[in-house]
């Protein structure tokens, strides 16, 4: 966070070599008049004195070398860990906190304030991160470990925070300016302390394992109930990628519930919830009441499109590493300039691709062989759910805004149709309607050899669930079944009952490069 000039209530240190420069001299006086604010409520001396004590200290940049040069703005390391000796039983039975605790880090986020204080620009870094350690000593058990393999959030197992951070800084390049380290304890009660905060979703989303049972609307959530949100990662096949995407949404909540609440305006509320937060996090000796006081008067003129959020882009194959599992590893192209936009204190919402990025590709796979005999015909194609005039190709066109809301593209959805029927032309007539809606079809519909079908189904590769779900959204009625081993296209045997391609659209709003989003994108409406 921006680090104000300090009080005269003691001498302001010379600036290390290395280290960044003070903001500008806006921000020192804006800083001053946050000062006289908290004053003039009668709480100044309070703040200044009592916060720092609530703050459990660590030192994560202790004796650490050959470490990146200092960009544009600042940098905190935000790590979420799954520490929960502080929770009551019933909160423990409330919110399925059981089990023991991991002692690694169950969210890792890079958060990157600019240099003129108006943009926060927030990185989600997946905890199965491939990542290589050097020698340490391990933080726990006081082992000394060879360079080896891990998942990233293995780092704060055995070396703590110093690994953590060094791990990160030696990955992205981006020098760390802080520290900070938020439980389940902390992050309950920040948030009830804001009022809880609101979240909306286009369709249901329960985990089974975590409690978290919510249908399609908009959501207000207690402390307890966000934690079950942001931790959940069975509701679906993204796993561990969809439960970032919804941490972005949450703290873009956040954030907006901040700013809209009159918090950082009211200097009781702003103690308030500053003590509760720094009340149970860990975080460097330099990060304390000045810097939340510089955040507090920066953030004043925040609103939801201030902060942007993305998460580190991957490379299509993950790594399988001995002992530990398979892991995910960056994109080397589209990272490294992601990390390279952050140094230079550049947004990462800008609507063009990096010129050095690479393209992705939709999968171009031949129709699988099934249960088939000759190519299906008849039909004239459809329109965009409906019947078109003879001769006429359906191309894809751009679902309404009205389109029901789904998770994956239609475009990225490859689709081998059947005739599941004795109707001549049905096959045609599915496929037409599926490609003019925007599914990736094979063109060359197929006659199943099985019995008549009434009923229209989806057959999927578990692993494809997600593509799955959202084609049978386009099929209204339709019957999901998973076949293991399928592989990557899906089956439509259609049925009797199909009368009509519903149009769908990926429920994201268009997103610029890096794949971000500003928070006035992902909060509710």
């Amino acid at each position: 966070m921006p680090t104000p000039p300090r009080t005269t209530r003691r001498p302001a240190p010379s600036r290390r070599p290395g280290t960044p420069r003070r903001p500008r001299w806006g921000m020192r006086v804006a800083t001053t008049l946050s000062v006289l604010v908290l004053g003039a409520g009668g709480i100044g001396h309070a703040v200044m004195t009592s916060l720092d004590t609530g703050i459990g200290r660590v030192d994560p940049f202790k004796d650490m070398k050959n470490r990146p040069a200092a960009g544009h703005g600042l940098n905190l390391l935000l790590v979420g860990t799954d520490g929960r000796d502080k929770i009551t039983e019933e909160e423990r039975q409330k919110y399925r906190l059981g089990g023991e605790p991991c002692h690694c880090t169950d969210t890792i986020m890079l958060v990157h304030l600019s240099a003129d204080g108006g943009r926060a620009s927030v990185v989600s870094v997946p905890r199965d991160s491939y990542a290589e350690l050097p020698e340490h000593t391990d933080a726990l058990t006081g082992k000394r470990h060879e360079p080896h393999s891990v998942k990233l959030n293995a780092a704060y197992a055995e070396g703590g925070p110093h690994l953590t951070v060094s791990t990160v800084e030696r990955m992205t390049g981006v020098k760390i300016s802080h520290y900070l380290e938020v439980d389940f304890t902390s992050f309950m009660k920040t948030v009830d302390a804001l009022g809880g905060v609101e979240i909306c979703t286009p369709r249901a989303l329960k985990d089974k394992y975590t409690g978290l049972d919510l249908a399609p609307g908009t959501h207000s959530m207690n402390g307890g109930q966000a934690l079950q949100y942001v931790r959940s990662r069975h509701i679906d096949g993204a796993a561990d990628l969809g439960r970032m995407q919804r941490q972005q949404r949450f703290l873009a909540a956040l954030i907006d519930r901040a700013t809209s609440s009159g918090v950082l305006l009211n200097p009781v509320r702003f103690k308030e919830v500053s003590s509760t937060l720094l009340a149970s996090v860990r975080a460097d000796a330099g990060f304390g009441t000045e810097q939340l006081l510089a955040l507090n008067e920066a953030m004043r003129g925040f609103s939801p499109s201030s902060s942007e959020f993305t998460s580190v882009p991957l490379a299509g194959d993950g790594v399988a590493v001995k002992g530990v599992g398979s892991t995910v590893k960056w994109d080397p192209v589209k990272s490294r300039e992601l990390f390279r936009a952050l140094r230079e204190d550049r947004p990462l919402t800008a609507p063009h691709a990096p010129a050095d990025a690479k393209p992705e590709s939709t999968p171009d796979q031949e129709p699988e062989p099934g249960p088939g005999r000759e190519s299906d015909s008849g039909h004239k194609p459809p329109e965009h759910g409906g019947p078109a005039t003879a001769g006429e190709s359906a191309e894809p066109v751009e679902p309404a805004a009205s389109a029901k809301p789904v998770d994956v593209k239609p475009q990225d959805i490859r689709v081998q149709v059947y005739n599941g029927t004795r109707t001549d032309g049905l096959g045609k007539l599915v496929d037409d309607a599926l490609h003019a809606a925007g599914f990736h079809t094979t063109r060359t519909p197929l006659n199943s050899d099985g019995p008549d079908l009434r009923r229209t189904v989806v057959m999927y590769d578990p692993r494809w669930d997600l593509s799955a779900k959202s084609l049978a959204a386009a099929l209204p009625g339709s019957e999901l079944r998973a076949v293991k081993q399928q592989g990557a296209t899906l089956k439509v045997m259609a049925g009797a009952d199909f009368t009509a391609v519903t149009p769908v659209r990926a429920q994201e709003a268009p997103k610029g490069r890096f794949g971000a989003m500003t928070g006035d994108q992902v909060v509710c409406p």
